[in-house]
């Protein structure tokens, strides 16, 4: 016997949640497979790009800091970060100002990896963005929207 629930949708497709779903995991795979040659997974790539991105503002950075940056959960922050300090892409030393912090900072080792992944990501972006959207702009506009009002 099947049972019957109950949804505003006719099918899954109909779903903006479950196609986002989807498109996110196609892109995310693309990503990773692109990123695959340089040894990091796409997290340790925005983490590590983030925070090389904030060190340009010349204040101390923290694992907390960088996880609201990023939207990115503290506690998965803080293991990726871990390996990407066991790859030597990142540091961590004493917060200046607080005493219970550690401050990270991108090795040269990491800002060479970012000087090659980003021209990738990137490129990839540019391919998977442009099918069938006519205004990528508006696209982003859209997804920044999004994320300004969930805050």
């Amino acid at each position: 016997m099947v049972r019957k629930f109950s949804s505003e949708f006719e099918k899954p497709a109909d779903s903006p949640g479950f196609l986002l779903w989807q498109v996110s995991n196609l892109w995310q795979r693309k990503q990773r497979d692109t990123l695959k040659t340089l040894d990091v997974t796409h997290t340790q790539f925005v983490l590590l790009t983030t925070l090389l991105w904030l060190e340009q503002l010349n204040e101390p950075i923290t694992q907390v800091q960088l996880a609201h940056h990023t939207k990115v959960d503290v506690m998965m922050t803080s293991q990726v970060l871990r390996t990407l300090e066991k790859k030597e892409l990142v540091h961590r030393s004493s917060h200046p100002a607080d005493t219970r912090a550690n401050q990270i900072h991108t090795t040269m080792k990491g800002k060479e990896i970012v000087a090659k992944a980003l021209p990738m990501v990137e490129q990839v972006d540019r391919e998977f963005f442009s099918r069938g959207i006519g205004d990528c702009e508006q696209f982003v506009q859209l997804f920044q929207q999004l994320l300004n009002e969930s805050r």
